[in-house]
């Protein structure tokens, strides 16, 4: 069985029910996630040894968000405690021309004061295929930065490859560093990447010419992307394979989904989804990703990897939560065709 570790904050998530805006809410819809415990819970289902790694302090609330990855099969053993709370995120979800909106209460969180050589890296990367982290992890602050590099060092050390969603959050980058100052020296050790136009744009200024996401009225081309690929391949020596998500977004409820992969000479191209009415797109690219790796480990062609990925978040959009709770026959029944939502008896 292959062995992925990751490795990030994951958060209590308060959601408004259905549709309310926060200022109409009087309760909360209490969940778990982030970015790499939702690529864990993915993998997990898939029936890969997903581990996670963060840091948690001791209290009822970080017991509880344990226990729910334990009970969705994730491995917590190497999960570190200390610090005085779990950081939180309240998401009010947008409908047709209204966006979602999310507001964070994650500041001196347990994880933002992480400190290199609290994790036991050599211990928590024994026998991993691959260790994955996000960008969101080194915004949190340098503490954070610092255990990232640590992690990704051992990890090449090794020989476990490593691979990173790019993950730029404008709202993170808050302890005096920016993305573009942080982000290259931790990329420089992965051997996949992935990540959208703005991530790419925001923290290496790499950007397809001529694209604007907010006028693609849901078609993009998706060859107009080849130019980014290569050019993270040629600012990271060290990557193999460069991803990147195609959202094409007509209103909040209606986008379009897909992919593409590139391992230096060939752009693979996924199916493109049409999801017209999106339950939830939050969680949306870490279902990719833990789709892609996935089909890494699994499928002999990078053509049926990238295809389960796209397939695989294509489901999450249905899903409410940052969890993807699908199965692989799940997934491989929508690559196949079956897409109609029928009654399954």
């Amino acid at each position: 069985m292959a062995k992925v570790v990751t490795f990030g904050e994951v958060m209590l998530r308060l959601s408004t029910p259905g549709y309310l805006r926060f200022s109409q809410a009087r309760q909360f819809d209490a969940t778990f996630g982030g970015g790499e415990a939702n690529v864990a819970v993915s993998l997990a289902n898939y029936g890969v040894d997903a581990r996670f790694v963060t840091r948690l302090p001791h209290n009822d609330i970080a017991d509880m968000c344990v226990a729910e990855l334990r009970g969705l099969g994730v491995g917590v053993d190497d999960i570190i405690y200390g610090g005085d709370r779990i950081g939180i995120y309240y998401l009010e979800t947008g409908a047709v021309a209204r966006g979602s909106k999310v507001v964070y209460d994650r500041a001196n969180s347990a994880i933002s004061e992480i400190r290199p050589g609290m994790v036991d890296w050599h211990k928590a990367l024994e026998g991993a295929d691959w260790f994955h982290w996000t960008g969101i992890t080194p915004a949190l602050s340098q503490g954070a930065a610092d255990a990232c590099l640590e992690a990704i060092k051992v990890a090449n050390e090794m020989g476990v490859k490593v691979s990173c969603d790019l993950n730029y959050r404008k709202k993170l980058w808050k302890y005096g560093k920016s993305a573009s100052e942080v982000m290259p020296g931790l990329v420089a050790g992965c051997d996949l990447i992935l990540g959208n136009e703005e991530d790419a744009e925001k923290e290496f200024g790499i950007k397809p010419e001529g694209f604007d996401a907010e006028k693609t009225g849901g078609e993009i081309d998706q060859t107009a992307f080849i130019s980014v690929c290569r050019q993270l391949m040629e600012k990271f020596p060290r990557c193999k394979k460069v991803a990147i998500t195609l959202r094409g977004s007509i209103n909040a409820n209606h986008n379009t989904w897909g992919g593409v992969l590139y391992d230096g000479q060939t752009l693979w191209q996924s199916r493109r989804y049409d999801i017209t009415h999106i339950v939830d797109r939050v969680g949306g690219g870490d279902s990719f990703m833990g789709g892609l790796l996935y089909g890494l480990l699994t499928y002999p062609t990078d053509q049926q990897a990238i295809e389960f990925a796209a397939a695989a978040s294509a489901l999450k959009h249905t899903i409410i939560g940052d969890y993807n709770r699908v199965t692989v026959s799940e997934v491989e029944a929508l690559i196949k065709g079956g897409g109609s939502g029928r009654v399954s008896r």
